[in-house]
């Protein structure tokens, strides 16, 4: 047996497995959010739908790694809560209406909703979440831009 220390894991998967962000909530505590705090909020999507890339909106968002990635992957806790999380983001749209516009940050949340759960959850939860947005701009009538819709269908 080695005496070294067993590695930590990542802040994204501690976090995802039950633990909390770097401001000290929960995954249960953000969820619970009322939609006014979900939109005015703009530091927590990054922890429920993390990327390998850096967030240009939020500087300390964790950042996934290869090893980040097998790891959620392979976990059903994780598994289950971004299965939660993306029921909860899809009611919030399903009861907002802003994010229907030309253009607005909310597009780029669902643009990394889709990556997200497509890299950590396979194609099916990230093609319902992806429909469902379509669906909602369709039946709005809403100028979301092509540049969104484009994002959205390739992502």
């Amino acid at each position: 047996m080695s005496n070294q220390p067993s590695a930590q894991p990542s802040a994204i998967l501690s976090f995802l497995e039950g633990g909390h962000d770097r401001l000290g909530r929960s995954h249960a505590a953000i969820l619970a959010l009322d939609d006014a705090t979900l939109e005015a909020r703009h530091d927590y999507i990054q922890w429920l739908f993390p990327l390998p890339e850096p967030s240009r909106a939020v500087s300390g968002s964790p950042v996934l790694t290869a090893g980040d990635v097998a790891s959620l992957q392979a976990s059903a806790a994780v598994q289950a809560r971004m299965a939660d999380a993306a029921a909860r983001m899809r009611l919030f749209y399903s009861r907002t209406s802003d994010w229907l516009a030309p253009f607005d940050h909310n597009q780029l949340r669902i643009t990394r909703i889709v990556r997200s759960l497509r890299l950590i959850c396979g194609d099916t939860r990230a093609d319902a979440f992806r429909d469902f947005a379509l669906d909602r701009v369709a039946a709005a009538g809403a100028p979301v831009n092509a540049r969104s819709l484009q994002f959205w269908r390739e992502s």
